[in-house]
């Protein structure tokens, strides 16, 4: 049984091998269309919480390979309350080829996973964000060529975008950093996966709390929004402690010339990145965020080959 719920699941070369893959999709998309290898085969997607990019990218995805995507609103199935998670992967399981599942608590997408008999990806749990991943890879990828010795830094919140990011980073042999305030750190379990990941690739992971430090000599810089999706409770106290790490001209000037720009979107341009940035020259959010639909192209044809 094939699912895709963290980067930690996967060798490298599997993801080498999924990159390569998206590159492939990408390519022959590009070329006037990709096979209708899909045909006769919908995937269901159940979102806890809205989204642009994953519901869009991922409806495009099937629809691009021949296939088709049902989407089912929170309202629809009420993951574990109107219904037990179990049944409702037993149940789903009997009408569609592969389930992508948008969730806030991570035991849920893994519990799914349990009970289903087609495959299960994780399109976002407050633990990971390995879809994310895949994209943010792929977009490094594609500018520098490889993975194997960039520098790529993180800058703010320890989320579930940045331990995917970490992990892939790491798996991939580039070196990671994160630069944030303290006490808003990564899950120390996901930090010692990936010092072991780091370990066996050859590459580094930087923990640091001085932004400036942070971004030198890197060549891609990366943020996301200071307050997660379901924590916005704490958006005013967030607000006073994060601004040192916004992604701004003077401080991407101090990585190197041709440092990239990455955010998983959606911005709250003015606050973790200013308008300059995001729509300046080192800026490849678009691109990034485009790159979401071939990388998840890649992964289904992975789960349903």
């Amino acid at each position: 049984m094939k699912d895709f719920l963290t980067i930690a699941d996967y060798s490298s070369e599997s993801l080498q091998g999924l990159l390569d893959l998206a590159i492939q999709l990408k390519e022959e998309w590009k070329s006037g269309g990709n096979k209708p290898i899909f045909k006769n085969k919908v995937l269901a997607m159940i979102f806890q919480k809205p989204s642009l990019r994953t519901r869009v990218s991922f409806d495009m995805s099937m629809l691009h390979l021949g296939g088709n995507a049902l989407y089912l609103s929170p309202a629809e199935i009420g993951l574990g309350k109107r219904e037990s998670i179990a049944d409702v992967a037993r149940v789903v399981s009997g009408y569609v080829d592969v389930i992508m599942a948008r969730v806030f608590d991570h035991a849920h997408v893994e519990e799914l996973a349990k009970w289903a008999s087609i495959p299960v990806i994780n399109g976002l749990s407050d633990y990971n964000h390995p879809c994310q991943a895949m994209a943010d890879a792929l977009t490094i990828y594609e500018e520098f060529g490889s993975m194997k010795g960039l520098n790529v830094t993180y800058m703010g919140d320890g989320n579930n975008v940045a331990v995917s990011l970490m992990h892939v980073c790491a798996k991939l042999g580039a070196n990671f950093t994160i630069g944030n305030p303290e006490g808003y750190d990564m899950p120390e379990s996901a930090i010692e996966l990936g010092k072991q990941f780091a370990a066996a690739s050859g590459s580094t992971i930087s923990l640091l709390n001085d932004p400036h430090e942070a971004v030198k000599e890197v060549d891609a810089i990366y943020t996301d929004t200071w307050t997660s999706m379901g924590q916005e409770e704490e958006t005013k106290k967030h607000q006073q402690v994060f601004p040192p790490y916004q992604v701004n001209e003077a401080l991407v000037a101090e990585a190197k010339d041709n440092v990239i720009v990455l955010h998983c979107l959606p911005a709250h341009r003015g606050e973790e990145i200013t308008d300059e940035v995001a729509d300046g020259p080192h800026s490849r959010l678009f691109p990034q965020a485009h790159n979401r639909l071939h990388a998840q192209k890649a992964i289904l044809v992975h789960l349903l080959s």
